[in-house]
């Protein structure tokens, strides 16, 4: 008989009833941990990232290496468990286990919450600094070789604070006390956005503090391995200023960049608005319905007070539901002036991204008290993201090769397996019905050959 406290009884069944135990041995319910196992393989972050860590402890006292509780602590971000408390129970599982190279039966459990909490406030700057680095190399290292021009896309979303964290600070345009992380994306010649790196700010930070040392760092690894590739800057508005300008110039990449609207810049603009006002008039005189949208793009030399020189403007001049709505962007590049602004309104995409970082691996789990420990624990949802980008890639030609986190892990990572370990091998039996079958054999193609 199943011990009372242990089962659940639910409706019959033909007849006979129904009763549900927590005693079913060596099963694991998140047997995609071996993708994301496959997939580090692949790309090397967690060899890379543990390599930067410093070990301090005593060698003869250590039970959780530190490569171990790295790889424990982003597999279980990358499915979903965002707590460090949830490894009280997860550090059982036959399926993490495996992944972080511990035998699914015979092995000892994986690091608790106490040894992971203690992990993540032992790092240091320079640590954080090198590991940093490390997963921004291993982020350019899946560009595709034949790379002529890589786009880098920097924005800030805020990260809400909810106790006594360091330099959290109450913000009035996002309305809550937060932190500011800066965010850094990569494109390659594939179209595919990697996020490249993510610092953690102050709550009260401007838009570009910290990016000259992310940028510095960002174009000088890309430069090892894409050594004549163009490097273009994409950020909004709150990028659009001088200090910036003149990194570009600095760094040798180009530019493309929002700029906030003011007098002069209407005034430059004035021949662009008034043809996207005459067109709107036309249009809309011809056409029987609501006239939903006209533009018309322009280009001038401005300089603002701040800026050391003139540099091309580009304007695009719209008119939606009958109001003129102007917008700006600074740029280096020579392109036709709508074909510069189209490729500026690309970055669009990038906002999928933050939502992926945000909602689907859950990054704003800062609750650390240091504000060192919280930018480690950012380092490790940007470790999470990497597996999960390289998952995204490996299901190319698939039905979900254009599906986010969240799908992934609920239809491929989200799979039960009864994992049974024998004198010569650890045997995965995953569930005879299980839908995505081909997706897992295309995958494992993918991330083998």
């Amino acid at each position: 008989m199943l011990d009372s406290c242990l089962s659940l009884e639910f409706p019959s069944v033909d007849g006979k009833s129904l009763v549900c135990s927590f005693d079913g041995g060596v099963i694991s319910s998140v047997a995609g941990f071996v993708l994301l196992l496959q997939s580090d393989r692949v790309c090397g972050m967690s060899a890379g990232f543990s390599q930067s860590l410093n070990d301090r402890r005593d060698p003869r006292r250590i039970r959780h290496s530190r490569a171990r509780m790295l790889c424990e602590r982003i597999y279980a971000i990358a499915q979903g468990y965002e707590d460090a408390n949830d490894l009280d129970t997860l550090g059982t599982d036959p399926a993490l286990k495996s992944a972080c190279d511990v035998l699914p039966r015979t092995g000892a459990r994986l690091a608790s919450q106490p040894t992971i909490s203690r992990f993540e406030n032992s790092v240091g700057r320079r640590e954080l600094i090198r590991a940093a680095e490390a997963l921004a190399r291993c982020v350019i290292a899946q560009l595709p070789a034949d790379t002529k021009r890589i786009d880098l896309d920097v924005d800030i979303t805020d990260d809400p604070c909810h106790g006594q964290q360091e330099f959290e600070f109450f913000n009035g345009f996002y309305d809550t006390h937060c932190f500011l992380p800066l965010l850094v994306y990569v494109t390659g010649s594939d179209g595919r956005q990697w996020l490249l790196g993510a610092l953690l700010r102050h709550g009260r930070a401007h838009s570009t503090r910290g990016l000259r040392w992310v940028l510095r760092r960002a174009v000088g690894l890309i430069r090892e391995r894409f050594t004549q590739a163009q490097i273009v800057l994409r950020g909004d508005c709150g990028f659009g200023y001088n200090t910036v300008l003149r990194m570009c110039d600095e760094l040798g990449i180009d530019f493309v960049l929002g700029v906030a609207r003011n007098r002069r810049l209407q005034v430059l603009s004035t021949a662009a608005q008034i043809d996207a006002c005459i067109k709107y008039t036309q249009l809309k005189g011809s056409s029987k319905g609501e006239v939903l949208g006209c533009r018309e793009f322009g280009e001038f030399l401005y300089k603002a007070d701040t800026w050391a020189k003139k540099e091309r403007v580009i304007v695009k001049a719209e008119i939606t539901r009958g109001e003129l709505n102007p917008r700006f962007v600074v740029t280096s590049l020579t392109e036709d002036a709508e074909q510069v602004y189209q490729y500026y309104c690309a970055r669009g995409d990038r906002e999928n991204r933050i939502k992926e970082f945000k909602l689907d691996l859950l990054s704003g789990r800062t609750s650390c008290h240091r504000f060192a420990a919280n930018q480690f624990r950012l380092l490790l949802h940007l470790g999470a993201s990497i597996l999960m980008s390289v998952l995204q890639k490996a299901v190319q030609g698939t039905r979900w090769a254009k599906a986010q986190v969240n799908t992934l892990r609920l239809r491929l990572l989200k799979v039960g397996a009864r994992i049974v370990e024998s004198v010569r091998r650890v045997h995965w039996s995953l569930p005879t019905s299980f839908p995505e079958r081909d997706t897992w054999r295309h995958i494992h193609e993918r991330l083998t050959s």
